[in-house]
């Protein structure tokens, strides 16, 4: 149960408790709590020490008795009801201890856990959060998908276009003049098809990588460090075998790919490190987190509100809506004249464990 907010009401303090509702219920909670403790451990305790004391009764009765002052007595040995007795005692007493237990937590939960008030106003946010969060996700993909087609249209399709039509003129030429004819018009056309193939790659990139699924992410932040123009070290610190769900590693790899295309473009910088690891503190969901940290040398001053999921997603508020809208979160330190640190954390099985 989180922590009540604290509230400050005017007046003195004693008529601040007598109408606060949250100290009758503390107490409440207290008195009930405390009857129970008392109550639950005497019955508790007194099943496992007559069930101890029936069970061994038979083994410690030996049919002579030293009684005090000397007096001489006889202690006949229990039947086999007795020692059953025990038995059946010692295995009702971790039941009860159990539902006593039961009865405790769902008293704290009713008088610590709030007001019904406060639980709906939780649960409001909490809708208002995901209505928000899946809004930005569909306007994410929306752009996501308006900038493959732009690219596409732009680059390849060009090339492609290109290719096709000097392939024709090689054909014709082939025809008409033999091979020395259509020599440059070849050389021509395979320069287009390799044009192509790079634009197709650069298209791609920031999609979702095949090294990412066959390998994982380590593989794939070291196959996008070593494609920046800025040096960048690498460091992954949970074994491959160990690797979290799909979704979180493609989300964890658009946000290095995307900080580090931040700093290659703004930040002027001359080295920068990427750390990936997993982190066992809860998030809003609970679970463990999978963790990572961009940082570099540069220049600094980055604005975490520079862009949406309007303009594709770019910028880094557009990584933070990408990451709210699974539970995760972004913070990014840098101050004018640097150093830029960008610290990101998702959940380890968002979108369903691999």
């Amino acid at each position: 149960m989180p922590a009540p907010p604290r509230r400050r009401r005017p007046g003195s303090r004693w008529r601040r408790l007598a109408l606060d509702a949250r100290a009758w219920r503390y107490a409440g909670h207290l008195a009930v709590v405390s009857t129970l403790g008392v109550l639950g451990g005497a019955l508790v305790l007194g099943l496992t020490g007559t069930g101890l004391a029936a069970l061994f009764a038979s083994v410690l009765a030996d049919g002579s008795l030293s009684l005090p002052y000397g007096i001489p007595g006889t202690l006949d040995a229990p039947g086999p009801v007795v020692p059953a007795v025990g038995v059946l005692m010692l295995l009702v007493a971790p039941p009860v201890a159990r539902a006593v237990t039961a009865v405790e937590v769902r008293t704290a939960r009713a008088l610590l856990g709030g007001a019904r008030e406060q639980r709906e106003a939780a649960l409001r946010r909490r809708v208002e959060t995901l209505t928000q969060t899946r809004s930005r996700t569909v306007d994410s993909v929306e752009a996501e998908r308006r900038r493959i087609e732009r690219d596409l249209h732009d680059g390849p399709q060009q090339r492609l276009v290109s290719l096709s039509m000097q392939l024709g003129m090689a054909k014709r030429a082939l025809e008409r003049g033999g091979p020395d004819a259509a020599r440059d018009l070849l050389d021509a056309a395979s320069t287009s098809a390799s044009a192509a193939i790079a634009d197709m790659r650069h298209v791609a990139r920031g999609i979702h990588p095949p090294v990412l699924t066959d390998r994982g992410i380590d593989a794939a932040v070291s196959a996008l460090a070593a494609s920046s123009p800025v040096p960048v070290d690498v460091e992954v610190h949970f074994p491959p075998e160990h690797r979290p769900s799909p979704t979180a590693e493609a989300i964890a790899y658009f946000c290095v790919s995307e900080a580090l295309t931040n700093t290659a473009k703004h930040a002027r910088a001359s080295r920068a490190v990427v750390q990936v690891w997993r982190e066992g503190a809860a998030g809003p969901r609970g679970g463990d987190l999978l963790r990572l940290r961009v940082s570099d040398d540069g220049v600094g001053g980055a604005v975490p509100a520079g862009g949406t999921v309007a303009d594709g997603g770019s910028g880094l508020r557009g990584l933070g809506d990408r990451l709210a809208a699974v539970d995760g979160w972004l913070r990014v330190d840098s101050p004018p004249g640097g150093p830029t640190v960008l610290e990101a954390g998702v959940p380890w099985t968002v979108g369903g464990a691999r």
